[in-house]
């Protein structure tokens, strides 16, 4: 059965994702991304940054990576603006705030892309037009940017399936226990979701017993914790429903704050980023939680200080740099590297 697995792997990722798509896709209200504004002082003679992250508001990844670069524009004395959408779905305001920093005369731009593929076009057009493009979190499906910071997602995804495994053996499920575990994701649109997932089912399909099954049915939220608990709350009434994960810090808070309102202590929760509601679970004894740990401050910080030297006329000396990730549960949360990761968060 698990050599099956493997070879549908590929088709899993495309038919569920594509399955979340046509759930969420139709007509439907998002609010327009805002205009610009100064996230430091503004002085005059300096250099002028534009920072588009995926998503503005309820989401404590997002503002970690704002503090990150925030920091870095007073340390490195530039002038940062910012700005961003209300979905991860909507790729057309970051392409109009795309447009927006080149009209305003960006000396560089910070971009987030939440649709890799869709924004690759008009990141070509903003490159071409000789603006360092520094990416952050997410790749995009383009060779057109100077550097990216972002987590080794397919190296993390393994890394949640091995402690979903982890975490199930501790909690007590057999070998041959018949189980499922369900999934739900950000966005269908992010090359770093795709990848999770792919490293996640890599290891699964080579590590875990046949008759443990991931549920088919990928829920997908849109980066709205509104939804993202309402998909908790549907794969919660699987019956054999042994294991949660969630891919991005918004899916991980909504199966969060399910699994503590209905006190289901006997699912495992693997999540992504340090949000209250995971970090509640994993300082609680009665639930089994852990959480991959990303250092996005430095994806900010690192970043904008590249963008910097870019503006300077250095080349970055390559096109990928992996910021890293750590293990958060409740045997390693004391631990040296865990804390540090942890000051930020």
């Amino acid at each position: 059965m698990k050599h099956i697995a493997a070879m549908l792997i590929s088709v899993i990722l495309c038919l569920s994702l594509s399955g979340c798509a046509k759930e969420t896709n139709g007509e439907q209200d998002i609010k327009p991304a805002p205009d610009f504004v100064p996230l430091n002082d503004i002085s005059e003679g300096r250099k002028n940054i534009y920072l588009i992250v995926k998503i503005l508001e309820n989401s404590s990844y997002w503002q970690v990576i704002i503090d990150g670069v925030e920091d870095a524009g007073n340390d490195f004395d530039c002038n940062v603006y910012f700005s961003g959408s209300y979905s991860e779905t909507d790729w057309k305001s970051h392409e109009r705030l795309l447009d927006a920093a080149a009209a305003a005369g960006a000396d560089a731009i910070l971009l987030s892309p939440n649709d890799s593929v869709s924004l690759s076009g008009k990141i070509d057009e903003i490159y071409n037009k000789g603006i360092p493009i520094v990416l952050i979190d997410t790749i995009a499906n383009t060779d057109n940017y100077d550097v990216c910071y972002m987590t080794d997602n397919l190296m993390a995804g393994r890394k949640a399936a091995e402690e979903m495994i982890s975490l199930l053996r501790k909690n007590g499920t057999s070998d041959n226990d018949t189980i499922q575990v369900g999934i739900q994701v950000g966005a269908t649109s992010s090359l770093t979701i795709i990848e999770r997932l792919a490293g996640f089912f890599q290891y699964w399909s080579k590590n875990a017993p046949d008759s443990w099954e991931v549920i088919p049915e990928i829920k997908c939220n849109e980066g709205s914790i509104d939804k993202a608990v309402k998909c908790a709350e549907e794969l919660l009434e699987y019956p054999d429903l042994k294991g949660v994960f969630g891919t991005n810090n918004g899916s991980t808070v909504g199966f969060a704050k399910v699994i503590k309102e209905q006190e289901q202590k006997n699912i495992a929760v693997v999540g992504f980023d340090y949000s209250e509601e995971i970090a509640e679970l994993i300082g609680n004894d009665e639930y089994m939680a852990s959480t991959v740990l990303q250092k996005q401050y430095d994806m900010g910080y690192i970043g904008l200080k590249s963008a910097t030297e870019l503006i300077n006329g250095q080349k970055m000396p390559v096109k990928f740099a992996d910021t890293g990730v750590v293990i958060v549960n409740k045997d390693t949360i004391n631990q040296t590297e865990v804390q540090e990761a942890l000051l930020h968060n």
